[in-house]
């Protein structure tokens, strides 16, 4: 009797043993699964988007060879780099080295030939007018590419955030923009304890002999005028209401109505000894009889505009107010 009792027992606990491994086998194939499906969908993959232009887009997995000439600025800004970077006859965006350095150069104008020596797998495009006629079809037979379209481009936050949604990475553009008010909201405080929010400013570029201002509602003029809260001047505000590009042509006549307290200089004749700067209307501009003159080299990111250049204006204004 003894015996037979503990034959029964022995048999219970194998077979409840038994029963209990299916169970927890079926258990790790359903995290193993879960597993896998969640490796699934955090992979990237193929996605089709539509362009400015209408145009139905394959954007690759994981893009590695992209050419986005003259869009650097937003790339960097996503610690991406492009295959090639935009150029023109006199140079490449100096303020953006750090990062490019050592990658190569493609013109500005994107020759088809050149574009297709990088073995590009995407190329991202600023405005239609890059590809009117038949050059859309011409580059798209090179590498997936999309237009951003002017709406978008004159725009560089949604231009930031454009990108940031082509190569999948939209969490990261808006952290990058988001982040950036901050620094610009820190940047304006310092720069309004020296200011008091009254003092006025203007960007001037002198290239071959001539003068440009800044318009007030892009690149330097917007970080000056609406994130850091300087006062615009009234010649400013004339010229920006006709201007017809990022910077328009000033007279010596408008120049000797500059009447600001700072003025931010991009000396792009520098070494050359320009005689516009000996003119005694440049020399009688407050700003410049006051030594309120701040001179920045053209390989400076005043000319530019996005976060990267938007960020280095800024610290150029408060380095040059704050002391």
């Amino acid at each position: 009797m003894i015996m037979l009792l503990i034959t029964v027992l022995v048999m219970s606990i194998w077979l409840a043993a038994c029963g209990a491994k299916p169970a927890e086998n079926g258990a790790a194939g359903e995290n193993d699964t879960t597993t896998e499906t969640e490796t699934q969908t955090e992979a990237p993959t193929e996605r089709t988007l539509t362009d400015a232009m209408g145009h139905k887009v394959t954007i690759p997995a994981n893009p590695e060879r992209i050419i986005a000439s003259y869009l650097e600025d937003h790339l960097v800004t996503l610690g991406v780099k492009p295959v090639a970077q935009w150029s023109v006859a006199n140079g490449i965006q100096e303020y953006l080295q750090k990062d490019l350095n050592g990658i190569p150069t493609i013109a500005f104008d994107l020759p088809f030939e050149a574009v297709t020596s990088f073995n590009p797998d995407l190329i991202i495009i600023g405005s239609e007018s890059v590809v009117e006629g038949e050059k859309y079809e011409q580059y798209s037979k090179i590498a997936p590419t999309y237009v951003l379209g002017d709406e978008i481009n004159s725009d560089w936050r949604k231009t930031q955030l454009k990108i940031g949604e082509i190569l999948n990475k939209s969490a990261e553009a808006q952290k990058a923009l988001d982040d950036y008010e901050v620094k610009a909201t820190e940047i304006k405080e310092k720069i309004n304890t020296v200011t008091g929010g009254t003092k006025s400013a203007a960007a001037i570029w002198l290239v071959s002999g001539k003068f440009f201002i800044v318009s007030d509602n892009v690149s330097s003029g917007e970080v000056m005028y609406k994130e850091l809260g300087l006062v615009e001047p009234e010649v400013v505000k004339e010229i920006s209401a006709n201007a017809t590009g990022n910077w328009s042509s000033i007279s010596m006549e408008k120049l000797a109505e500059m009447d600001v307290d700072y003025l931010f200089f991009v000396n792009s004749d520098e070494g050359t000894g320009s005689e516009a700067l000996k003119d005694p209307v440049w020399q009688s501009i407050p700003a410049v009889k006051n030594g309120n003159l701040f001179e920045f080299t053209r390989s400076s990111s005043w000319l530019y505009s996005g976060v990267q250049a938007n960020l280095q204006i800024m610290e150029d204004i408060q380095n040059s107010i704050v002391k």
